[in-house]
């Protein structure tokens, strides 16, 4: 039988540990030996080898001849998470059966999957999303400035490993600190840049010109970008307000699936109207956003933003 190189031999022990804890059975030494196409005394090995890892693995009694070797607990569900992959190819299963029970056990499944996900990762719902777009079941429909591939790899190499970038941006020289892009219809590049003082700072990507790695590296402290943006309603940051919107109650269905922030509540009224309360700074991106929803939208608090977003629309109104 054919020898494995090492970095499959790794990689097997690695899917053995997931296969093992998904058995509640256990498995044979037969099994192993046949998923991973190796002999009964490479597949002793192999659960030994986990055994090493994994003190929990242990004989499993079987009414059977063969004995069963698996996990006496669970201690291997922290190391198991979905990819973005997988978790899309079961969506599109979900949207295409037409079998109501089938179609509901696939949701409640993909939420299963998802809520795994989060006690580690990032955003799954923007993983599936982007992947859904590169097997060409979704688009992302909106106006957006071209960025090159260079400058994302700058970007991306400084992130990754602290280093400071210098580009032209407004016709000046810069020297910055990249924390992270904030996407949207415009990409945001989130930056320290200490010619100007100790505050984070917003740069349009695609206004910068001859942008470049340096050698020097920084220290991001304890930055949080979540956090960063948790804080505005868009990307501008500038006084934290305590938001009221009221939505009529012909839009308030649609409004209650809207995800306006991270910190908002809803209350629902007998009048069919809707409530909708949240924390955040970027009172012009909330105003824009308020004009979407149409004369359906009223502000209701606070007096300053609903004064401003009046004298916005007057203003508009005078250049006709």
């Amino acid at each position: 039988m054919e020898d494995k190189p090492r970095y499959s031999r790794i990689s097997d022990i690695i899917d053995l540990a997931i296969y093992m804890s998904s058995k509640v059975q256990g498995v044979t030494l037969n099994e192993i030996a046949k998923r991973y196409c190796v002999s009964r005394k490479t597949a002793m090995r192999m659960k030994d080898s986990l055994a090493c890892i994994f003190p929990s693995i242990d004989e499993i009694p079987s009414d059977g001849v063969e004995k069963y070797w698996g996990f006496t607990n669970y201690s291997i569900a922290n190391l198991v998470t979905f990819t973005p992959e997988e978790i899309g190819n079961i969506e599109q299963q979900q949207r295409r059966t037409t079998n109501k029970e089938a179609k509901q056990a696939l949701t409640n499944a993909i939420e299963k999957m998802k809520a795994i996900n989060r006690k580690g990762h990032g955003n799954t719902e923007n993983d599936v999303a982007i992947y859904l777009q590169t097997e060409g079941y979704a688009v992302r429909q909106m106006p957006q400035y071209k960025i090159s591939l260079e400058v994302i790899d700058v970007i991306r190499e400084a992130l990754h490993h602290s280093k400071m970038v210098t580009g032209i941006y407004h016709e000046k020289e810069r020297l910055i600190e990249p924390l992270g892009l904030i996407y949207g219809e415009k990409i945001y590049l989130v930056a320290y840049e200490k010619a100007k003082g100790d505050g984070i700072y917003n740069y349009l990507l695609h206004k910068f010109e001859n942008l470049k790695l340096t050698d020097k590296t920084f220290d991001r402290g304890d930055f949080n970008l979540q956090e960063y943006t948790n804080q505005s309603f868009g990307v501008y940051h500038d006084e934290i307000l305590d938001v009221e919107l009221l939505f009529s109650k012909e839009l308030a269905p649609e409004a209650s699936k809207f995800n306006f922030h991270p910190t908002q509540e809803l209350e629902p009224h007998k009048d069919g109207t809707l409530t909708v309360k949240f924390k955040a700074s970027g009172i012009k991106e909330i105003i824009w956003h308020v004009f979407k929803w149409g004369d359906g939208c009223k502000i209701v608090a606070p007096a300053k933003l609903r004064d401003y977003y009046k004298d916005y629309l007057q203003r508009n109104l005078n250049n006709y």
